[in-house]
């Protein structure tokens, strides 16, 4: 499986739209090679370089199965392509664009798709991004990362 973003590259600065110092959109991905038995997605962002540890940006889940694509700034209207949003480290739901302590170095930002053997993930309201991962990796088929890089 791959992701892949017509926004930015693997490995390469993300646009400054896609951050909170932009639009705080966020970015367009597309996704091939799903495995046979892929029943929906999910999509994780997460910056590993923040100074308390791994932050947590977004979590989107119960992608359909035959979607193959996220257009830009789609979480912020999650009703026109049928997923669900869990609430990040902002403390809010939908995506937190990149956002490092300024003049910390880059951060390496894991845009991350799962697929999964099941429909939807039995959440009831407001799950968080970590509980959206640890619920999604037991029913995990593949997974595909995108890493993008930012800093301040």
């Amino acid at each position: 499986m791959q992701l892949i973003s017509n926004g930015f590259a693997d490995g390469t600065t993300i646009p400054r739209r896609f951050t909170c110092d932009g639009q705080d959109l966020s970015p367009p991905l597309g996704w091939t090679g799903a495995p046979a038995g892929t029943r929906s997605f999910v999509l994780l962002c997460d910056d590993l370089d923040a100074p308390a540890g791994i932050w947590h940006h977004w979590a989107a889940y119960d992608i359909a199965a035959d979607c193959m694509e996220l257009a830009e700034g789609a979480a912020w209207h999650p009703g026109k392509q049928g997923l669900k949003q869990a609430t990040n480290d902002f403390r809010r739901p939908g995506y937190g664009g990149p956002c490092p302590p300024h003049r910390h170095g880059p951060h390496r930002y894991h845009f991350r798709l799962l697929a999964l053997s099941i429909d939807h993930l039995p959440f009831g309201n407001d799950p968080s991004c970590q509980g959206v991962e640890r619920e999604a990796r037991r029913h995990l088929l593949a997974e595909a990362v995108l890493v993008g890089v930012y800093e301040r």
